[in-house]
């Protein structure tokens, strides 16, 4: 049986057996003894994204993988980076320091901060994703064509990844056929991506998508 750690752009975390391509975590909220969920979905503000395989390293998934049998950091996995920026997500600085050196740099940038560091992200972050609280804003079809490539809005329980003038229907096993803006119209559309991301997206952030959204 799929254990509970798969998460949605919504944020929200499912048992489904597929996978994705990344994995990333949101702190300790798992009992290894049951591999289980906690009630809690975080224990810090810092939710990132992570590669799955990183120097070799073997973990066993909502087990004990800290020294003295204790649970370590509860591994979730995402379709796509698209999907987890999504569900409120950043790269992570200590397996893929590159992209989040990129990332936070691009941050400063859009909000003019001469020094960006991580816990500013994380801060503005755990404000805006839906799943830790935040409230995302409604959005038109008018103003998709305005929204940087890599943004997810959603009409409903539906979510779409914007790419390329189009909208991809987003699933666990990957994207349909691209559909035009026009499709939505009339839908009452909300914007998935917290703001912050929307922002750095928006200079120029590069994120990784799922190969189905290249078919």
């Amino acid at each position: 049986m799929p254990l509970q750690n798969r998460v949605d752009p919504f944020g929200a975390i499912h048992a489904v057996p597929e996978r994705g391509l990344f994995t990333g975590n949101r702190g300790i909220i798992h009992d290894p003894e049951t591999k289980t969920l906690l009630r809690k979905r975080w224990a810090l503000p810092a939710w990132i994204i992570c590669v799955c395989g990183f120097r070799d390293v073997r973990r066993e998934p909502m087990g004990r993988n800290r020294t003295g049998g204790k649970a370590g950091w509860t591994e979730l996995f995402f379709l796509d980076e698209v999907t987890a920026l999504a569900a409120g997500h950043r790269p992570c600085f200590f397996c893929r320091r590159e992209r989040a050196t990129d990332f936070v740099r691009r941050f400063g940038e859009a909000f003019n901060v001469a020094e960006p560091r991580a816990p500013m992200v994380d801060k503005r972050l755990h404000r805006e994703r839906l799943a830790s609280g935040g409230r995302p804003p409604a959005v038109t079809v008018a103003e998709l064509g305005g929204l940087p490539e890599g943004v997810m809005i959603a009409d409903g329980d539906t979510a779409y990844a914007l790419r390329a003038g189009k909208a991809l229907e987003w699933s666990f096993g990957g994207y349909a056929d691209p559909i035009p803006f026009n499709r939505l119209a009339g839908r009452p559309l909300r914007l998935l991506t917290p703001a912050t991301s929307v922002w750095v997206l928006r200079q120029g952030y590069a994120p990784v998508w799922h190969p189905s959204a290249d078919t």
